[in-house]
């Protein structure tokens, strides 16, 4: 059973393993181990009153990795999926493990995804996105900015040249669609 203090079986004896895959088991002893003598493995000495936690009840559907047979005892549920990025999440923990890019990879777009719904939504609001109030670029200019940067063997200082492309770049693209689809409504009327 997982979440325990107990080790679940091995699927194979150390012996089979050790066989096929070369150096494994290689911390088995403890003597071998970076922590040793310090590392003790003490379950009794965490002060948990039980062995397998109270588990959390699952009110509404939750995605679950395919490598796991169930939830873990306490997950978070402050954000629900939905929506188009709901279903892009959902499809990437049913058909792809943890370990594949592809799983990965279709949880960053269902993220890009939300964004750009979150900003269409506030567009339909009555106080839509700054991008330039929100994104902090008024405060390099008054609150010493690029003074801040030079001199200082700041990692962000190799990248910086990127910044405006990536916060500017989606609002630029997307002024520029809304003015090839505004001359093509206009092409098309007249």
């Amino acid at each position: 059973m997982t979440y325990t203090a107990d080790h679940p079986p091995l699927p194979e004896t150390p012996e089979q393993l050790r066989a096929r895959i070369p150096g494994w088991g290689a911390d088995l002893d403890p003597a071998d181990r970076p922590a040793f003598p310090r590392e003790q493995f003490d379950p009794a000495a965490s002060g948990a009153h039980w062995d397998f936690p109270e588990r959390q009840p699952e009110l509404a559907p939750r995605e679950r990795s395919i490598e796991h047979g169930m939830l873990p005892p306490v997950f978070g549920t402050a954000q629900p999926t939905h929506g188009v990025s709901g279903a892009i999440r959902k499809y990437a923990y049913r058909r792809f493990g943890e370990g594949r890019s592809a799983h990965w990879l279709l949880l960053i777009a269902a993220d890009r995804v939300d964004a750009t719904g979150a900003h269409l939504r506030s567009f339909a609001s009555l106080r839509p996105d700054n991008p330039v109030t929100e994104t902090g670029v008024l405060s390099e200019a008054r609150r010493h900015g690029l003074s801040s940067r030079a001199g200082h063997d700041r990692a962000d200082v190799n990248h910086q040249w990127l910044d405006p492309v990536v916060v500017a770049g989606p609002w630029v693209a997307a002024g520029a669609l809304g003015w090839v689809a505004l001359r093509a409504v206009r092409r098309h009327r007249s």
